[in-house]
């Protein structure tokens, strides 16, 4: 048996007549850059979020960098991110002049860890990345609490959580912005790259917007020097699609998630996810641990059972950031990427493969 980690074109077979239709009806329209999908994508993503804005940008990478240029936090300031994640998250930070604080992330859901969040604070410190690792929310509301006390911005960092929810309510909309990546194996995944930014703040939306188009809103009217990071047409057109199949797709991933652990609970080298309470945890990864990971996941791929590692270094200990000198901290998130693995988990999964991936484990 083989099973994939990630099928994608599954996925792409079980709605190929409505993405092919919207990718040729964009074409025939020549509306490549702008244009109607644009508008009906960040509509409906937004009113999925209920959220009063959106603005499709290149890439989830630029929708965190356009995100922390736009709060106009002091040049050199501090911002917090949990060690544990895709160096995106990180990396928006240093590209935009600020100083990169790693902060340690729990054993309970591989957040942001609040009692070193709050050790991490000092005068300089200006904003907290939130992340929402693996589709499972953080403690959203008592990180603004925290972020509130000492008068911190917040940005969501919502790449794995595509309609995730703390309390009822969808992530991306609690912090000053949410940023989405639609890299295709995402949850809601592009044909390419692209990403979206939604917020509530209307000064906060148009800044974004200049932002991404060089500075302006009218052609030719450029109030400062910009950059250029649009979601283009074929891809908003695929976006819409996807957007309307998103829940199914969840449901899937959660169903998945649930057998997973009823079947796999009396495997004792094998720690398994933990859910909170009022969270939707969307999975957008299923990340285990074990000590012995590596054996595993070769006998795992000797049995046609595709694994992954999320994340195989801790951001703290790879080479682009050893001018932080943090890579030699002790915390979970340090010592965790030697045992951290993932089981393969998407939207279009037979849950009758479970059983061989059992067995094999």
């Amino acid at each position: 048996m083989k099973i994939k980690f990630l099928d994608l074109h599954q996925q792409y077979l079980s709605i190929k007549d409505e993405i092919d239709s919207a990718i040729s009806e964009t074409i025939s329209k020549s509306s490549f850059v702008g244009g109607n999908s644009i508008i009906e994508f960040e509509e409906k993503f937004k009113t999925y979020h209920e959220s009063k804005y959106c603005l499709g940008v290149g890439n989830g990478t630029d929708a965190l960098e356009i995100s922390l240029e736009a709060l106009n936090l002091p040049v050199g300031s501090e911002i917090i991110v949990p060690a544990n994640s895709f160096i995106s998250s990180a990396e928006a930070i240093s590209r935009n002049n600020f100083k990169v604080v790693f902060c340690d992330v729990s054993p309970i859901d591989y957040n942001i860890d609040l009692d070193d969040l709050k050790k991490r604070i000092t005068k300089n410190t200006s904003a907290i990345i939130a992340v929402h690792l693996y589709g499972q929310p953080c403690q959203i509301k008592e990180i603004l609490e925290i972020a509130n006390n000492h008068s911190l911005k917040v940005v969501e960092d919502c790449a794995q959580a595509h309609g995730a929810e703390y309390e009822g309510k969808k992530v991306g909309t609690f912090g000053d912005l949410g940023c989405f990546s639609f890299y295709p194996g995402k949850n809601l995944g592009a044909f390419g790259d692209a990403g979206a930014i939604i917020t509530n703040d209307e000064k906060l939306y148009l800044k974004c917007k200049k932002i991404a188009n060089h500075g302006r809103i009218a052609k030719y009217d450029h109030e400062f020097e910009g950059r250029n990071s649009r979601l283009d047409g074929i891809q908003a057109a695929i976006l819409s699609v996807k957007l309307n199949h998103l829940e199914e797709w969840t449901k899937v991933r959660i169903q998945t998630a649930m057998e997973y652990i009823n079947q796999l609970s009396d495997i004792d080298e094998i720690k398994l996810p933990n859910i909170k309470e009022n969270v939707r945890h969307v999975f957008h990864l299923f990340v285990v641990r074990s000590h012995k990971r590596d054996a595993i996941r070769e006998k795992l791929s000797k049995a046609g059972i595709e694994t992954g590692i999320h994340y195989p270094i801790a951001l703290p200990k790879l080479r682009a950031f050893n001018y932080l000198n943090q890579g030699d901290e002790d915390g979970f998130a340090w010592i965790s990427d030697r045992d951290l693995f993932s089981l393969p988990i998407h939207g279009n999964f037979d849950l009758s493969q479970i059983k061989y991936i059992k067995e094999n484990l």
